[in-house]
């Protein structure tokens, strides 16, 4: 197989970059095929990568294959079964890429029928609540919170009063002492999926509704017919939510996960929630963060009772992200993907891969001196994941997971926009996914 050539098209995210400028050339080295690796924005991708597995035209070789849409994948046939492609060809596996090397994050990448594998992670992060230590060391600060609330000045734990109060008396800080900060991140971008992704995947189960408000055994989302969207507590989170625009950067009504990670980077938020392949780079790059030495890391504040709730592992207190390289089923060259995705699944590239990138798919990675070193500069963050990982989750298990986010979605932007109240919005998107999921083949 030296000689050819694969495609592969990813998001242009942290691990992507990395297996493409450091992992690419070295498997070249190795076995003499050349990688060439696509990494673009998060809607061309999938875009892209859709478009040839629909039209069976073969262009790409492997794709990135994000957490929330491998159930819709496997539903629609995309992707080659690699554990029978390993059967298959015995002489093609690598004997240093074992499947129980994983975390359990692997799972989300097998056919919950069969257990068969198709794809291999190559990246898993947490989104973790992050703050700015020297704001909250800072005496002066802590004296000021202390006079005005008559409590001391700590990373909240709780939502929705304590963060709150946080995010107020930060935005006014900065106000008063004539510095570009504000009280929260927000990733409310009006019109990009980034702002759903965020209400339904870190505001509403850490106010413990969780798989988006659907109930998954009648398929409703409704209060009316069993579902959550539109209850007390989901109206409360997202009210939350839109509440604390006015205590963020003026970007926020724009920002997706890209624009929240540099507002951060710039220190023009005191707390928030962020992608865990942001936090490295944002507490350790100076050429690109100004925050370098002074991030701290959390939990996600939670509503009373939702950390018991996650802990009896009755819920989820927030977001476990990340994604694999799977080959489509119309790969051209399939041996020599899977010669590549052994490779990136393989123990010794696992750790320099989680220092420059914030990812962990190897169980063994967290204890490897040198993301031992990274996790001292990044405030704890590898500690945290491997720590109370468990507390999270990915996404619910919905293949129609890309048709119920179009659906909800524009009542989301309605509401940042300010065109609908929260509650309204709610009641509207329930009522819209109660109608279409039966079309969809779910409920009645």
């Amino acid at each position: 197989m030296r000689g050819t050539t694969i495609r592969g098209i990813t998001e242009s995210i942290p691990p992507s970059k990395y297996a493409a400028s450091v992992l690419a050339k070295e498997f070249e080295q190795a076995t003499g095929i050349k990688v060439e690796l696509e990494t673009t924005s998060w809607d061309q991708m999938y875009d892209k990568s859709i478009k040839d597995m629909e039209a069976g035209t073969g262009i790409y070789d492997f794709v990135y294959i994000e957490q929330d849409i491998i159930y819709a994948y496997l539903s629609r046939n995309f992707l080659t079964n690699l554990t029978a492609l390993l059967k298959e060809k015995p002489k093609l596996a690598a004997p240093d890429f074992r499947i129980d090397a994983f975390t359990s994050f692997i799972n989300y990448f097998k056919d919950p029928k069969t257990g068969d594998l198709y794809g291999v992670p190559m990246e898993a992060f947490i989104k973790c609540y992050v703050y700015r230590k020297d704001l909250f060391e800072d005496p002066k600060i802590k004296e000021a919170y202390q006079k005005q609330y008559g409590q001391p000045l700590t990373p909240p734990t709780t939502v929705p009063d304590q963060y709150r109060r946080v995010a107020e008396f930060f935005t006014k800080w900065g106000k008063d002492n004539k510095i570009e900060l504000y009280g929260t991140t927000v990733q409310a971008a009006s019109g990009h999926p980034a702002s759903f992704y965020e209400f339904v995947e870190t505001i509403l189960p850490s106010f413990g509704v969780y798989n988006w408000g659907i109930n998954m055994e009648t398929w409703k989302a409704s209060v009316a017919n069993g579902g959550q969207l539109n209850g007390a507590r989901a109206k409360e989170a997202l009210t939350f939510w839109l509440d604390m625009l006015k205590y963020a950067p003026p970007e926020a009504p724009s920002s997706t996960w890209d624009e929240v990670a540099a507002s951060s980077a710039a220190g023009r938020a005191a707390q928030g929630w962020i992608y865990g392949e942001n936090v490295v780079w944002i507490a350790t790059d100076s050429s690109r963060s100004k925050v370098v030495g002074k991030v701290g890391v959390g939990l996600p504040p939670t509503y009373p009772g939702v950390l018991e709730e996650a802990r009896a592992g009755k819920g989820y207190i927030g977001y476990y992200d990340g994604g694999a390289f799977g080959i489509p089923r119309t790969a051209k060259n399939k041996e020599a993907a899977l010669l590549w995705l052994q490779y990136i699944g393989q123990p010794s590239v696992q750790p320099k891969w989680a220092a420059a990138a914030g990812r962990v798919v190897h169980t063994a990675t967290f204890d490897d001196p040198l993301v031992r070193e990274m996790d001292a500069k990044t405030g704890g963050y590898f500690t945290l994941m491997k720590t109370y990982g468990n507390l999270f989750a990915g996404a619910p298990p919905f293949p129609f997971h890309a048709q119920a986010r179009e659906i909800v979605a524009p009542f989301i932007y309605k509401a940042i926009a300010g065109e609908l109240k929260p509650g309204d919005a709610l009641d509207q998107a329930a009522a819209a996914l109660d109608k279409e999921l039966p079309r969809l083949g779910y409920g009645r």
